[in-house]
């Protein structure tokens, strides 16, 4: 029926118009943020779990960068004390080439062993990354390696090296496992020839600190493997939430790009119709004039 007072075919497509240009909107807000659901308003659910994920995944990008400094400084201490296990063995050479040699002979390898327990001085010294000292400080070194959420229960696990068992040598001198070495005199100017009952205890000695010094590297070794590995599954971790995040909230672009170039047929429609609607209008009104 046409009536004067209410124009029903304007108002449906009005409507229809109104309803174009909101899921317009929507689309063109998915295609500009690459997101489908952007606020909680979008899907509450996929919102709170995208959220919380987020946020475990900034939580996995620190414990990232805890392994990375974690792996630097054991790498450090793992090239420090191989050369000093290196440096302990020339000791260990010298004291050999010591045996039935004669008072100066003797005295000249002592300035060979001197330059080397000076080198193994300077090794542990210079083995410092990021301000910490594995093989000098003698203090526990703990590394994050792993951010666990269960709910709102939080837990973290680390990697740790027990700094009194690694210590090669402290900054005084006064201990660590070649601590001894590097503190004695193994042939005193002026002295009678040393005799190979002497040499072979200090030869004891040496070699003791070398199986030491060998336990400990594999220690650091094994250390330095684990955080290689847990570096590994962190960051293939991280990348597989952020695919999971991906799958509940962002939008598909070639379908949001084709419905986008749908409404805008359907938009353009509508004003035709929302035209027409009152064209007729104004048809039955021309019939009063």
């Amino acid at each position: 029926m046409a009536s004067i007072n209410t124009n029903a075919s304007a108002m449906t497509a009005l409507q229809t118009l109104n309803t174009i240009s909101k899921n317009m909107a929507t689309t063109q807000s998915r295609i500009s943020t690459g997101l489908r659901v952007a606020e909680a308003s979008d899907n509450a659910a996929y919102w709170s779990i995208a959220t919380s994920m987020k946020s475990d995944n900034k939580a996995l990008s620190s414990v990232q960068d805890a392994l990375g400094l974690g792996a630097g400084k054991l790498d450090t201490a793992y090239t420090g004390i191989n050369e000093v296990i290196e440096t302990v063995d020339k000791i260990k050479q010298k004291l050999v080439s010591a045996r039935g040699a004669s008072q100066e002979d003797q005295q000249k390898i002592q300035t060979e062993i001197e330059a080397l327990q000076e080198h193994i001085t300077s090794v542990v010294g210079n083995s410092n990354y990021a301000g910490s000292n594995i093989l000098q400080d003698g203090t526990d070194v703990n590394i994050v390696s792993s951010y666990n959420r269960n709910g709102t229960t939080v837990s973290i696990d680390q990697i740790t090296i027990t700094g009194t068992d690694v210590q090669v040598l402290s900054e005084d001198g006064s201990a660590g496992i070649v601590s001894g070495i590097v503190a004695s005199t193994f042939f005193d100017a002026g002295t009678a020839v040393v005799d190979d009952a002497t040499i072979d205890t200090a030869l004891g000695t040496v070699e003791t600190a070398l199986a030491s010094l060998a336990e400990q590297a594999s220690v650091l070794g094994a250390a330095k493997s684990r955080v290689d590995l847990q570096k590994d599954f962190v960051s293939k971790l991280s990348d597989a939430i952020d695919r999971g995040v991906g799958q509940l909230v962002d939008a598909d672009m070639n379908e949001e790009s084709a419905r986008l170039s749908a409404l805008q047929v359907q938009q353009q429609l509508g004003v035709q119709a929302l035209s027409i609607a009152n064209q007729n209008t104004q048809n039955i009104l021309s019939l009063f004039r």
